[in-house]
């Protein structure tokens, strides 16, 4: 018998030990959390378990915790003061389930020269103060800047790291989710935009960022400076041993290690 049928056989052990009466999750959220919920779903969904997994957008996640339309809320970013405030008004308390790391890379077409920027470069590309690749040495080219739309994570942790209170400009184009970002980058010569860690390869190049590539090591360490924690929500901790405590743990199982790291995010654990 080899290690993986091994490794397989202990995971079915581990998920279909939770109690009968709890046999399916709905998840909502995040569309960089997405393929990281949807791999873990299919493991357990192998153990005879029904997992939903729908990817609307961080704030569409937490509204949907709140509103009890979910049971696990995905997000890429801390649940916002008010979202909280909701959630307490209505008898729930969000808890925070930490499962992995990211870095928002900033990413160009490959055929674009630029591969580095600087934080107060790529602001004001996105404030509309550089509108053409040559301002910034590169080629005679109108800058397309790219951004998620206002209910994702991804575009909180943007605005807060790097647009620091600028508003994007009229002429910024907006996308609902990190494929279509990659779709529009990757087939438009003077593009910007920003994605997940996951979603880099070779159609799209992230460029360094202040002198720092993003990678799992300076995301992991915090020297990249566009990086997040992600998230499961739960309304209050889940009782141990259920299916959600056993989901929202899954990361920190050797499996949940390899498809963290295998979906092109950061674990938290070591094996």
């Amino acid at each position: 018998m080899n290690r993986l049928t091994v490794t397989t056989g202990l995971l079915l052990v581990l998920v279909t030990s939770a109690p009968a009466s709890s046999k399916s999750l709905q998840i909502d959220g995040s569309t960089t959390v997405g393929p990281i919920c949807d791999a873990f779903a299919e493991v357990f969904q192998k153990a005879g378990f029904v997992i939903t997994v729908k990817k609307t957008g961080s704030g569409d996640g937490a509204a949907a915790l709140v509103d009890g339309r979910c049971d696990v809320a995905a997000m890429s970013r801390f649940m916002k003061h008010k979202e909280f405030s909701n959630a307490v008004e209505k008898g729930l308390m969000p808890v925070a389930h930490v499962i992995a790391m990211d870095g928002v890379c900033v990413a160009v077409h490959p055929a674009n020269p630029i591969k580095a920027l600087t934080i107060d470069q790529i602001q004001a590309i996105f404030a509309g103060d550089i509108t053409n690749w040559s301002q910034i040495g590169g080629p005679d080219i109108s800058i397309v800047p790219i951004s998620r739309d206002t209910s994702s994570g991804t575009f909180e942790v943007f605005g807060e790291l790097v647009m620091k209170g600028r508003s994007l400009a009229g002429r910024v184009e907006t996308v609902n989710s990190n494929p279509a970002m990659h779709a529009r980058v990757s087939t438009t010569t003077g593009a910007i935009g920003y994605m997940g860690l996951g979603f880099i390869d070779q159609k799209v190049t992230s460029v360094t960022v202040d002198g720092v590539s993003p990678s799992r090591q300076t995301i992991a360490s915090g020297t990249y400076p566009i990086a997040r924690p992600l998230y499961l929500f739960t309304d209050g901790f889940p009782a141990l041993g259920s299916l959600m405590h056993k989901f929202c743990t899954f990361h920190l199982t050797e499996k949940g290690h390899e498809i963290i790291q295998a979906k092109g995010f950061i674990p938290l654990t070591e094996y």
